[in-house]
């Protein structure tokens, strides 16, 4: 059996989560399960940051952080979706930019790594855009079959910063992950 192909095609499913899989009656549904989950699972050693994505007043998409043990490696991974309506306006870009600045300025990120699919060109170009750097490949499962999926790593010096951030709340933050001491 030969290995995936590294098609640049724009993929029915480019996600590691299969939301384009789920019948449109039930996407609602499983996200919010997959949201509450995240809430539910959430411990200073292993937490999700989900944010909104708002655009000229609409919930748009959904830019995440995850993270283990990130006391210890100061380390996450990126994870967005942007509704396919959307792309192209420099969305994707923009909400990217935003929660790398956020972990790097706000909560002393080392680096942010990502990951994409090799036929979800539209991700791999933002990733790009915003500085990210090559850091090798793996073959997953899709779909029941295997696929390669690029790694991707981004420094705080590499980052191509877009608008300026504005954030609250960050001092408390910080005490409930336990960056800083009460």
């Amino acid at each position: 059996m030969s290995p995936p192909a590294e098609s640049t095609t724009q993929p029915s499913c480019p996600f590691h989560f299969p939301w384009t899989d789920a019948p449109a009656d039930e996407l609602p549904h499983q996200l919010a399960q997959y949201h509450w989950g995240a809430r539910a699972r959430w411990s200073p050693s292993a937490w999700s940051l989900e944010f909104a994505v708002e655009y000229e007043g609409f919930v748009v998409g959904t830019q995440g952080f995850f993270t283990r043990e990130y006391l210890t490696t100061r380390t996450g991974e990126t994870g967005s979706w942007l509704g396919r309506e959307h792309h192209g306006r420099g969305i994707g870009t923009r909400m990217r930019q935003a929660i790398c600045a956020f972990v790097f300025d706000q909560l002393g990120a080392v680096e942010v790594t990502s990951g994409a699919f090799v036929d979800n060109a539209a991700s791999l170009a933002v990733s790009r855009k915003v500085g990210y750097r090559d850091d090798g490949r793996q073959r997953l499962a899709r779909r029941g079959e295997a696929a390669v999926s690029r790694r991707l790593v981004l420094t705080a010096e590499d980052l191509v910063r877009g608008e300026p951030i504005q954030v609250s709340g960050v001092a408390e933050f910080r005490r409930f992950i336990g960056l800083d001491a009460a």
